[in-house]
């Protein structure tokens, strides 16, 4: 199975229109890969919280448009990252806002085949929890990889912090973990701890996109990392706009599993 994340670096001064243009062009050079992955909003800036507002969109949006378009070109298995999510329908959430950190999973024809909204937001009290609502469904879609598939649980960066949640996706048959973030440097070194330690715990792979540059004022930590399901690290990334392309062989999870059966001795 051919993996390829795009560790995609932007700034302040570039509009949303060329942003958008820019990574599609980048998901069509994926061709011939099996999963595409991108970082976590990267079209409304993960940082860029004065922004969010006015970049929202549906899921059919003009983002979720072009991504699905740049999948079937490509013919890949395309995670888009996430939007800043305001459904057409006027819906609200629980705490009454009408926005989502959600993530948009197209099939190599371009259908929208999963969305899954960020449960454990960051900012405590600011950014993400003041300004959208909780996802409160886990979410697993099967990619295809060759004559089989993978389990792929999705979860988003902060996420990576709650181990119960990756726990869960696990007994739904999860395999592997897809981690698009916007992590920044000041605590990158948790950040590639983590990716680690979600994969040895779970026996899972673990594919994590991060994002590259600076903005609002923040210096984004690069590191996106492909993690085997006994915790190696199969290929990362460095600081810098970086395409990460690898091929993992998804039977890797259950020989590891009958090798070390760790998990057959949980108690609670």
């Amino acid at each position: 199975m051919r993996v390829a994340l795009i560790q995609l670096a932007y700034d302040d001064a570039e509009t949303l229109d060329a942003r958008v243009e820019r990574v599609v062009a980048l998901v069509r050079e994926q061709a011939g890969h099996d999963l595409v992955v991108l970082p976590e909003l990267w079209g409304a800036g993960g940082f860029s919280y004065r922004e969010w507002s006015s970049r929202a969109q549906d899921v059919t949006g003009s983002i979720g448009t072009a991504l699905s378009a740049a999948a079937r070109d490509a013919g890949v298995f395309l995670h888009g990252g996430s939007i800043v999510e305001r459904p057409a329908s006027g819906e609200t959430g629980e705490e009454g806002h009408d926005l989502w950190n959600t993530s948009v999973v197209y099939d190599a024809s371009g259908t929208l085949v999963a969305t899954y909204r960020k449960i454990h937001r960051f900012g405590f009290a600011g950014g993400e929890p003041k300004l959208m609502d909780a996802g409160t469904e886990l979410v697993r879609v099967d990619v295809p990889a060759g004559s089989s598939s993978l389990a792929v649980g999705l979860s988003t960066c902060y996420d990576i912090r709650f181990p119960e949640m990756y726990r869960a996706l696990l007994d739904r048959g999860a395999e592997a973990f897809v981690v698009p973030a916007a992590w920044p440097m000041a605590r990158v070194d948790a950040w590639r701890l983590l990716l680690r330690a979600r994969a040895v715990e779970d026996q899972c792979f673990v594919l994590a996109c991060n994002t590259a540059g600076t903005h609002a004022k923040t210096q984004m930590g690069g590191h996106s990392a492909v993690i085997a399901p006994g915790g190696e690290v199969l290929a990362e990334a460095g600081e810098e706009q970086q395409v990460l392309s690898i091929e993992i062989d998804p039977s890797a999870v259950r020989d590891v599993r009958e090798s070390f059966p760790v998990l057959a001795d949980r108690r609670l």
